[in-house]
């Protein structure tokens, strides 16, 4: 792996953050193409850093909490006190998880969510993970806000593998996708049933900057599509174009949309 220092040592904290189990310092190398000697010198002085922790037990290295507890500091001050709110109301009017994707440059990461189902079947991804464009409806919302030719080349530079895991209702080509995109652009938000995975939905609406007019996040309500199926898709429409204007006109007061 060619690059500077500090991109090594932000390779081995993003390769980290994949594996809750830990990984051995030979894996690590090999995944990174450097050498254990370069590897170990980096994880030594991550752990003098307070970054990364080893098991004694298996040896394995692990990020410790200290990012985490970073991450929280930023959010505590950056207004996810005036987005939380909104969230948590939304999630106990559908009843669904509620989740808060932010536009960086290229990027629209999940920073924010909100599980409104307290029993019964619950869909609840991780959270910190940049949204798949392809096949999400979070993606497609975003991709819809742009004109094909934007959309297609901002899916090709993402590069994300596709998961095995696939549903049956997956994009499978540019066409059907850019067929999504239509739909979306007509209704004014995007919707998938057993996209992303089995058994899942989620219909999504941009949130666009209030005097600007750009679009600086995106609102979803995901849940298992047996609560959530196409109907019961466009039913929650109205609700979550309400709430992604209510976003909107309250983005001038968080830093998390600046």
């Amino acid at each position: 792996m060619a690059g500077s220092q500090i991109e090594r040592v932000f390779s081995v904290l993003e390769s980290l953050t994949g594996e809750p189990q830990g990984l051995p310092m030979q894996t690590l190398a090999e995944q990174l193409d450097i050498p254990k000697s370069a590897t170990h010198r980096l994880l030594a002085e991550l752990i003098r850093l307070g970054y990364v922790r080893q098991n004694p037990q298996n040896l394995r290295y692990h990020l410790s909490t200290k990012l985490v507890a970073m991450g929280f500091r930023y959010l505590s001050g950056s207004g996810a006190d005036i987005v939380q709110p909104v969230l948590d109301r939304l999630a106990r009017e559908t009843g669904e998880l509620v989740r808060l994707g932010v536009i960086e440059g290229e990027r629209q990461t999940w920073i924010a969510k909100s599980q409104g189902a307290r029993s019964g079947l619950r869909y609840d991804p991780d959270m910190g993970r940049d949204a798949p464009l392809f096949y999400t409806a979070s993606g497609h919302a975003w991709l819809a806000s742009m004109s094909d030719a934007e959309a297609l080349s901002l899916v090709e530079r993402q590069a994300i593998e596709k998961p095995e895991g696939l549903g049956p209702n997956a994009p499978r080509s540019n066409i059907e996708l850019l067929e999504r995109l239509r739909l979306a652009r007509e209704q004014g938000y995007a919707w998938v049933e057993e996209s992303s995975a089995v058994g899942t939905s989620a219909i999504a609406a941009v949130i666009r900057h209030p005097l600007q007019g750009r679009v600086i996040g995106v609102l979803s309500i995901a849940g298992p599509s047996a609560r959530m199926p196409g109907a019961r898709l466009h039913e929650l429409a109205p609700t979550l174009l309400a709430f992604a204007q209510e976003l909107s006109a309250a983005s001038q007061a968080s830093e998390l949309f600046s």
